[in-house]
């Protein structure tokens, strides 16, 4: 039986009564960002934002003028940005105002990228510590020692809270702070990985050169990287799309060597691979400088991690050009060039490609965006220093840190 009109009506309002709690906290979930590179690493923004962009607030966490060689990214829960620093500090901030809600001291210099849950966050230190922290006011809950410096991605999966110490082990710890079990980190620095369907991608394995995806439940290695074809010394961060998992390489024996890979998840078969050499504007880039400017970002933990969006694996960093391939056949799409070396990977909001650029002598540093979908500039900006990490995009807001120790917090201006 159909309803009278104004019944209709006065049943729509209550639904959307009933319904509005639901939406508004569905609402503010999209606006956070507590997920390294996002749900299946692949660096994309639940949000659209587009330029012009201005600064809504931006603050220099150090005074000392160094340049620091990481700021790795931080998480965004709500109205609250966590996130560590150089300086050893880690500060919880207001995301509207840049208000200091509160700061904690660690024993060193701060590189990992945080992980929170409902009511703690988690981080590790180069003192060698794991720490978890009371959200709400920065307490101290508990910390567990680690045999080395801990320069890695920390992640909450199921039970366990997992990080990696250097040349030391991969650690799963219990939510109270509780060794359950190790593998073996025998010789991999500043370490990160994906978790995906309850498989790490990627784990060190028995020998030195061993890295694979390791089941977190069953324990057991799926299969490893076939170093004896990929010839290089260093790998990226992975990303997953459907059956594929794409991951870049550099080798720097030879000059700067780019290597971007797509492997079947379930094997490890090479699907395609496209090896490259480094892109360097102007004259100068003689190998020590480009050995130089692989060493200087060996600490950023997304260095050339992929971005994927649509049918297209993009790559940033590594050297001075962004790249676009066919995701499930490696054609390059499109590329761009720029007069000075790229500084980050990139994160996508809408059909908008987010990194930052290299400053010198000449050309200032700067945040650049492009379209996705051709590689076209759309527009740029100038920062005070260079950008260390992909910009991490919450809400209207694009939230990154620079090699100057700056933060920024930018807006739509439109």
């Amino acid at each position: 039986m159909a309803l009278h009109p104004r019944k209709r009506t006065r049943a729509f309002l209550a639904l959307c009564i009933l319904l509005s709690p639901l939406l508004l906290f569905g609402c503010s979930r999209r606006a956070d960002w507590v997920e390294f590179r996002g749900e299946g690493g692949r660096g994309v923004s639940a949000t659209r934002i587009s330029p012009p962009l201005g600064v809504r607030w931006r603050i220099r966490l150090q005074e000392d003028g160094r340049r620091i060689d990481s700021f790795n990214p931080p998480v965004v829960i709500g109205d609250t940005i966590y996130f560590g620093s150089g300086d050893g500090n880690f500060y919880a901030l207001d995301v509207e105002s840049g208000f200091m809600r509160w700061i904690f001291r660690s024993g060193g210099e701060i590189n990992s990228i945080p992980y929170a849950d409902d009511r703690h966050i988690y981080f590790g230190s180069k003192d060698g510590r794991l720490y978890a922290l009371s959200r709400l006011d920065g307490q101290e809950v508990w910390s567990f020692s680690a045999n080395g410096q801990i320069n890695s991605l920390v992640r909450r999966y199921g039970d366990y809270v997992i990080f990696v110490g250097d040349a030391d082990a991969i650690y799963f710890l219990s939510p109270e702070g509780e060794e359950r079990f190790r593998v073996n980190n025998p010789g991999w620095y500043h370490f990160t990985f994906l978790i995906a369907d309850g498989v790490m991608y990627f784990a060190t394995g028995p020998r030195v050169l061993d890295v694979g995806p390791f089941d977190i439940n069953r324990r057991e290695f799926l299969w490893f990287i076939p170093f004896h074809e990929i010839n290089a010394i260093w790998y990226s961060v992975a990303s997953i799309r459907g059956d594929l998992v794409h991951f870049g390489t550099a080798d720097i024996r030879r000059g700067t060597e780019l290597g971007f890979y797509a492997l079947d998840r379930r094997t490890g078969r090479i699907v395609w691979s496209r090896t490259l050499d480094g892109v360097f504007p102007g004259a100068g880039w003689a190998f020590h400088d480009q050995w130089d400017f692989f060493f200087r970002n060996m600490e950023m933990l997304d260095f050339l991690a992929p971005t994927i969006w649509r049918d297209l694996v993009i790559y940033t960093g590594g050297d001075a050009v962004a790249r676009a391939f066919h995701a499930d056949t490696g054609e390059l799409r499109w590329e761009h060039a720029f007069d000075t070396p790229v500084s980050s990977s990139s994160t996508i909001a809408g059909n908008r490609l987010y990194f930052g650029l290299y400053g010198n002598d000449q050309r200032p540093s700067r945040l650049v965006c492009l379209d996705a979908r051709t590689g076209r500039l759309l527009w740029y900006m100038e920062t005070e220093g260079s950008l260390l990490s992909a910009p991490v995009i919450a809400g209207r807001r694009i939230i990154f840190g620079t090699d100057r120790s700056v933060f920024y917090v930018l807006e739509e201006v439109f």
